[in-house]
């Protein structure tokens, strides 16, 4: 009886899934093609054949979830203003970030150095309006702010701990506490009342 072997995966979708990595834990400029061949077990070579460069090779890294920041874009269009909408927005942007994180540690960390490839700039851009659809929809600054740090707070935590932390035996319970914690900052609060001066 001859022993099943299980055939490789796709090339290019192997050298991507290395690419992403390397990218995110030793950085764009820090992770050479050679690393990446060397990573997937491929030939350098073989890399060239698949992706022009290395740049085409972070474009294609980065695309699938800049293609979703735009979705979630055209998604969030007149719906910030209104709680329900706003929350399921706020799910739909948690799992968007659970879903990608290492291509957010990537655009958050490493953005402005990546300044002027297209796949970076679009996905700035994106960010940019997204912050800015906030200041149409929001009846006030503390709205806004509280959106914003929510939102920019939870991409944060993610692409910080996106390289060193495997959050997947708990991607349930980060994602509760995450629409948890971003659920409470959308609450504002009453301005606390001036405290009375005593005076002598």
């Amino acid at each position: 009886m001859s022993e099943s072997t299980t055939p490789r995966a796709d090339p290019a979708d192997e050298l991507r899934a290395v690419a992403l990595r390397l990218f995110a834990q030793t950085s764009y400029a820090g992770a050479s093609l050679q690393q990446i061949a060397d990573a997937a077990g491929y030939s350098k070579s073989s890399v060239l054949y698949h992706f022009a460069s290395k740049e085409a090779l972070l474009e294609a890294v980065l695309a699938p979830a800049v293609d979703t920041i735009e979705l979630l874009l055209q998604g969030s269009i007149g719906r910030i203003a209104d709680d329900e909408q706003r929350a399921e927005f706020v799910e739909e942007f948690i799992d968007f970030l659970l879903r990608y994180r290492l291509e957010a540690h990537i655009i958050i960390n490493q953005g402005q150095s990546l300044s002027g490839i297209p796949t970076v700039d679009r996905a700035r851009e994106y960010i940019t309006r997204l912050a800015a659809s906030f200041d149409t929809e929001l009846p006030s600054v503390n709205h806004r702010i509280r959106l914003g740090v929510g939102l920019a707070g939870a991409a944060y935590v993610l692409a910080t701990s996106a390289v060193d932390i495997d959050i997947s035996d708990s991607i349930d319970e980060v994602r509760a506490a995450l629409i948890d914690v971003v659920s409470e900052l959308l609450v504002p609060r009453s301005a606390p009342a001036t405290p009375n001066r005593l005076t002598v």
